[in-house]
This record gives C-alpha cells, sequence and structure tokens, in this order.
C-alpha cells in the first residue's frame, strides 16, 4: 500500500496550468523560487512534490483574488484559467505528523502570486498514520453506548444565553431541560472558563443535577463541557469533567489547533466534541481556504468524536448543499474505522428534520436547537417533544403537518417556528 500523501486543489491562474502545478509542487516539497546547491536531480527525484493531474475548468476574464502576479510578458486582455490539481507528496518529507501534513498541504502556496485563486478540497491520508493517531475513542458506536440512545438521532441543544448565566442558573436550567427529555446539552462556544462561570464551578453544579436525574430515571444525558484552554489547563479541565462523572468534553478546534486536539485525545476518558467556531474565515470564499472535507479528515485523524457541520437553513451563509455535503464526509469511513459523529446546529428546529434526514439517510447524527426548544410556545419540554415528533414523522416518512394533526408539540412548534 502507498504511504504517498495525495491534495487536490481548486486553481486559478493567468499562468499555464502546468508551470503552476509545479510551482505548487516546488514550493510545498523541495524546490524554492531559485535553484540553490544541493537541489540535486536525485534529492528532487526522492524529496520532490509531483503533479499527479491537471483538469482544465475553464477561465474567467478578472481575478478572484487581489494581490495574484500576472506573467511578466503575458499578452493582453489576460485570463485566469481554472483547473483543479492533484499533487503527491512523498511520504518521506512529512512522516506520521499531523503537524507537518497540515504544513504540506495548506502552508504558504495560499499566498503564492501566481494564483488569483487556490482551495484545498481533498487530502487522502495513507494508513501509516494511523500508527501515530489512534483517531476517535468513542465516536458513533461509544456516543450512543454513554447515552442509551439508538436507532435515531441525538437530540440536543446550547445553553442560552450563550453568556452571563452562574453556574448555579445552569444548573437551573439543565434540570428543566434533563426533565424535557433531551439526549444532550452543551456549553456555547464562547462560555468556556470565565469569571462569572469557573468551569469548576460549573462542572459541580451542572453534574449533580445530571447525575441526581440519572439516578432518578436511568438517563444519563451527555453534557459537553468547553474546556477550551491553553494545553496544560485544558488537561487539568478534562480531568475536572471525569471526577464529576462526566460524558463529554467540548473544544473550539481552530482556537486550540490540531496539536493540541490529538494530545487530548491521548489523555481523553470521554468523547471529544469539536466545535468549529472560525471556520468562516477559512471556508466563506469559494476560492481561497480549504473545504470541510479535508477540515474533518483532519480532525478525526486528530480523535474529535463529533464534529459541528452547521444546519439545513441556517443562520449563517452556508447552503444547505455545503451542509448535507459536510456531514456526508463525516460519515464516509476513514482509515478503516474512524468514526465520527456530524453535528447539525444553527437555527435548527422540528422544521428541518425530514430535509436533513432525505439528504443525509442517516440517524447518526447530533441534532440541536436552541431557540427551537427554549422559544416554543409552550415551553422547553413542548419544544423537545416537537423533535422528538419531527424526527420520529421523517424516518416514517409522514409529512410534518400530517403528524402535526395528532401532536400538539409539533403543531406549536410548526405555528411558531413555521414561515422561518
Amino acid at each position: 500500500m502507498s504511504d504517498t500523501i495525495y491534495a487536490t486543489y481548486l486553481i486559478e491562474t493567468a499562468h499555464p496550468l502546468d508551470i503552476a502545478a509545479a510551482v505548487m509542487a516546488g514550493e510545498q516539497s523541495a524546490g524554492t523560487f531559485v535553484k540553490v546547491p544541493g537541489e540535486t536531480p536525485e534529492l528532487l527525484e526522492r524529496h520532490g512534490a509531483r503533479v499527479e493531474s491537471i483538469r482544465p475548468l475553464g477561465s474567467v476574464e478578472q481575478p478572484t483574488l487581489p494581490g495574484a502576479k500576472p506573467p511578466k510578458e503575458a499578452a493582453l486582455p489576460l485570463h485566469y484559467q481554472r483547473a483543479e490539481v492533484r499533487l503527491a507528496f512523498p511520504f518521506e518529507n512529512v512522516g506520521a505528523s499531523l503537524t507537518a501534513l497540515i504544513t504540506t498541504i495548506s502552508g504558504n502556496l495560499f499566498e503564492l502570486g501566481q494564483f488569483s485563486g487556490l482551495r484545498l478540497i481533498d487530502v487522502e491520508i495513507p494508513a501509516v498514520f494511523a500508527t501515530a493517531y489512534p483517531g476517535p475513542q468513542f465516536g458513533i458506536a461509544g456516543t450512543r453506548r454513554l447515552t442509551g440512545v439508538e436507532n435515531r438521532p441525538l437530540l440536543g441543544t446550547i445553553i442560552k444565553p450563550s453568556v452571563g448565566l452562574s453556574p448555579e442558573e445552569t444548573a437551573d436550567l439543565v434540570k428543566t431541560l434533563c426533565e424535557a427529555g433531551l439526549d444532550f446539552i452543551k456549553d456555547d462556544e464562547l462560555q468556556a472558563n470565565s469569571p462569572h462561570s469557573p468551569l469548576a464551578a460549573r462542572v459541580s453544579a451542572v453534574m449533580r443535577v445530571i447525575n441526581e436525574h440519572a439516578q432518578k430515571t436511568g438517563k444519563k444525558v451527555m453534557y459537553a463541557f468547553n474546556i477550551t484552554a491553553d494545553m496544560d489547563d485544558m488537561l487539568s479541565h478534562h480531568d475536572t469533567v471525569f471526577a464529576h462523572d462526566g460524558t463529554c468534553v467540548m473544544v473550539n478546534m481552530l482556537s486550540v489547533g490540531a496539536a493540541a486536539v490529538a494530545k487530548l485525545r491521548q489523555h481523553a476518558q470521554m468523547p471529544i466534541h469539536g466545535h468549529r467556531a472560525g471556520w468562516g474565515a477559512l471556508s466563506r470564499h469559494p476560492m481561497l481556504g480549504m473545504d470541510y472535507t479535508v477540515y474533518q479528515k483532519l480532525m478525526r485523524l486528530a480523535g474529535v468524536d463529533h464534529l459541528h457541520v452547521n444546519g439545513l437553513r441556517n443562520k449563517f451563509c452556508e447552503s444547505d448543499e455545503s451542509v448535507i455535503a459536510s456531514a456526508r464526509a463525516c460519515l464516509t469511513p476513514l482509515l478503516g474505522g474512524y468514526s465520527a459523529m456530524p453535528v447539525f446546529s444553527s437555527g435548527q428546529w422540528a422544521g428541518q428534520a425530514p430535509d436533513t434526514y432525505r439528504e443525509l439517510q442517516s440517524v447518526d447524527l447530533i441534532y440541536l436547537a436552541g431557540g427551537g426548544i427554549m422559544a416554543h410556545p409552550d415551553g422547553p419540554a413542548a419544544g423537545v417533544a416537537s423533535l422528538q415528533e419531527a424526527w420520529e414523522a421523517a424516518m416514517q416518512g409522514i409529512s410534518l403537518e400530517i403528524a402535526s394533526q395528532d401532536h400538539p408539540a409539533l403543531r406549536g412548534a410548526l405555528t411558531m417556528f413555521g414561515a422561518r
């Protein structure tokens, strides 16, 4: 089996495509802008990246991004060609190092003057990386085991207001949500270890409620505490959650970075819930950054068990097609079993359940609704019931309108949120 690393890019350039692709390969391996001593044919053969393929995709008349430098003697008017380029990187350049892999496939090439657009759209990670990175420890099966939820999505919510609640106020809200029948609750990505809600105090207060509820009902709600912090503090926060019988921790993946996520995975005794706060900076422009197809592979390799993918008809700028593509990517097998559960969140309520199920064709997901639960006209318990009823109808192929005739909670949600 080959240890070669393959990366695929969408590019836009005024330079000949073969020359532009060769510049990319050189910049990210053994070459630079000028020949240097030691750059022998033998070294380039062993360590140089190869251009595997170039697939032209047409051209545009204006550069998409600023700062591109056309060929010095190019004829006017310029045409900016687009293409899909596949590069092959020798494993010997990288080793089984996640940080070196990220630098190799997504380093300085984004700044190269030859390009008016460049986006990383896929990566093929060789199996040898599995020797250094065991991947998600719990994944889909482990998350279901801890929550006791089978054959349907995990239904959950985010603590709102995002910030401002004290530990005891948070615990009071969690008590209401547990009694409403949720499977999963999480801190907002903005709420970590703040002066107004220290993590240790919040963990103590919340887990007291969750453990008492579990003793009474037999159902232990999974709560993802946001332990995002500097490395030593993050590991200490994990231990605090585990000492209180917690079952999940959350990190803001872009904030802490891949190396910190991988270190946490080595230490973790609970699922790692990965929030992608800041993702728009890498993805919002279609000709710059990277596709989530790539990022979720890197984070699964690092060991994340749950991966946020946004949600259908969300409050952000991402299209429904992109959201579903991201979720499908998370469910696509990686390295023989690096299973991660996609998390749908952002403006979700009962109404998106049928479309989500129809497009994804899976119930292996976490479905988070904030306002879609808390703002239900009949209260949070009815908000949770509306999600349960909507997903049951979706899985049975029954329209929400028909299902709502016999389900008051769903009917109330359609009345409240139906125009959204």
